[in-house]
């Protein structure tokens, strides 16, 4: 089953920051690829370690990321299958991006009272 997003190939202006949010925008990319690299990467992980996201959803984020070649999906022939995600090469060159994130997210949250 093929799924059709909306943003995909949108960047009319050839944008660089446009084609990045394009890959990994939205509210939960950026938490699998971070959580997968903290090594939580079988499906009942990720649940557990990001609850707000259904089931669903998850599916669909780990399928996208996938077909844009940011994760790798292993599938062992076991009984039961088990499944396991890593970051590819690829994927890898996200992570200083992801790292600056939290580390902005950790000093503006010192900073302000909540």
């Amino acid at each position: 089953m093929e799924t059709k997003r909306k943003n995909k190939d949108f960047n009319p202006h050839n944008c660089g920051v446009t084609h990045f949010l394009n890959k990994v925008g939205g509210k939960w990319k950026v938490l699998v690829i971070f959580s997968i690299d903290k090594g939580h990467n079988r499906f009942s992980s990720m649940q557990k370690i990001i609850p707000q996201i259904s089931k669903q959803m998850l599916i669909n984020q780990l399928r996208e990321l996938e077909e844009d070649n940011i994760i790798e999906r292993t599938v062992y022939a076991e009984i039961p299958p088990r499944v396991e995600y890593n970051i590819s090469k690829y994927g890898k060159s996200i992570l200083p991006l992801i790292t600056a994130i939290q580390d902005w997210g950790l000093k503006d949250m010192n900073k302000k009272e909540c």
